[in-house]
């Protein structure tokens, strides 16, 4: 094979590491990201300052590209040995191993170099953000709670958030961390279900195969209630107005229609539940948030 018949494949390469971090899943976090960012800009000075705001798009997609690549490195021999998983980039040999370190060390540089455009203390705090997100694939070996430590690495997206625009602490920031923690925390409590099997079978330790499906189905159910609790309070502390507790509504039928769906002995609409109302969840929030700051007097 000619050297420039084996440089044809790159495309396919790219292609195949996207897929291996699922960067489609950014839906997840970048609308928290983007509540608490325009939040911030409300209080500071009314004004959307876009050049941040593509600099918080920035350091999200990067640090969870750097996030998903070493989790999959990490779990790349458990992957292997789990039906569901198998079919994965780098146990399939689609993405190798030193591909994939490249590609998350490119994210984590592009994540650093946007922390120091935004502002010193961002900079200086980011090695507090990449730290869970390390933590999170060990977990499933030393603890039957890997869920809170995921959880603890998306509360750092708004939190993140808020002090790149501001450059200052804020507990409203962390109210809103919380929420997002939880929640998500809340719904792997679901997705880490499909695996109770394997996941007894080869050691991986999670609540589910610890207690059951059962308990992690109230578990997730427990997360969620207390999520829509936490998100009332950020709405009392930021002073939110219809369009948010709208938006508060329109987040509790969702979460009321994914444990309709999820049921202990049920698990068949589970990925409906995962991906398609979880993500419908961020997305119906964010645009409500944005709808009620703008009525308030956000400037564009």
């Amino acid at each position: 094979m000619s050297t420039a018949s084996a440089a044809i494949p790159q495309p396919g390469r790219t292609k195949a590491f996207l897929r291996l971090v699922m960067i489609e899943h950014s839906v997840f976090a970048l609308p928290f990201a983007y509540i608490a960012s325009l939040t911030a800009m409300f209080q500071l000075d009314q004004n959307v300052h876009w050049e941040r705001l593509l600099l918080v798009t920035v350091a999200m997609v990067g640090l969870r590209t750097f996030a998903m690549a070493a989790n999959r490195i990490i779990d790349r021999e458990i992957d292997a040995r789990n039906p569901r998983t198998a079919h994965r980039e780098l146990v399939t040999g689609a993405v190798t191993v030193k591909s994939a370190w490249t590609g998350a060390l490119v994210a984590l540089v592009v994540f650093l170099g946007a922390a120091a455009l935004l502002n010193p203390l961002c900079l200086a705090l980011a090695p507090i953000a990449v730290f869970p997100m390390v933590l999170y694939p060990y977990g499933k070996r030393f603890t039957n709670f890997p869920q809170a430590i995921l959880g603890l690495a998306q509360a750092m997206g708004p939190i993140g958030a808020w002090l790149a625009i501001t450059g200052e602490w804020s507990w409203d920031a962390v109210i809103l961390g919380l929420a997002v923690g939880v929640w998500i925390g809340g719904f792997d409590l679901i997705y880490a279900c499909q695996d109770v099997e394997t996941d007894r079978e080869i050691g991986v330790m999670s609540v589910p195969a610890r207690f059951g499906i059962p308990a992690a189905i109230w578990g997730a159910r427990v997360c969620h209630a207390l999520t829509t609790a936490l998100f009332v309070w950020y709405a009392l502390a930021t002073g939110a107005g219809a369009f948010f507790w709208l938006g508060l509504v329109i987040v509790v039928g969702a979460f009321l229609y994914e444990h309709s769906i999820v049921r202990p002995h049920d698990l068949s609409r589970l990925n409906r539940a995962f991906f398609s109302v979880n993500g419908f969840i961020g997305i119906a929030l964010f645009v409500c948030a944005l709808l009620d700051l703008a009525v308030r007097g956000l400037s564009w």
